[in-house]
């Protein structure tokens, strides 16, 4: 397998249907169910591994960075409109690397 087995992220599903920064932030800031990224990160690696039905994998954590930076990237430029010097500071990244990952990720 090369990608996570796992339901889209609700993060993913709401930044897809065009709904703005502070509509996330209290799609998850609200409600007594309040989970870290820790916990979403347990469940869905549990869930992975729960679904393999046997099958042989290799580099786990190749694939789950992968999976994860896309997302990450996607989410934070979002969240500075488009700001890549603003991004990459958030990110703790130099512009030239966070370009790079975009370039790889499809985002620019």
């Amino acid at each position: 397998m090369n990608s996570l087995n796992m339901e889209p992220s609700l993060l993913g599903e709401l930044s897809s249907n065009g709904m703005d920064i502070s509509t996330l932030k209290q799609q998850f800031t609200t409600g007594p169910a309040q989970k870290t990224l820790r916990d979403h990160v347990e469940y869905a690696m549990r869930n992975y591994f729960g679904n393999l039905n046997g099958e042989h994998v290799t580099n786990v954590y190749d694939m789950v960075l992968a999976e994860v930076e896309g997302p990450l990237l996607e989410v934070v430029l979002e969240y500075t409109r488009g700001n890549q010097t603003r991004a990459s500071e958030i990110l703790g990244l130099n512009r030239g690397t966070l370009r790079k990952k975009l370039k790889d990720h499809g985002l620019m």
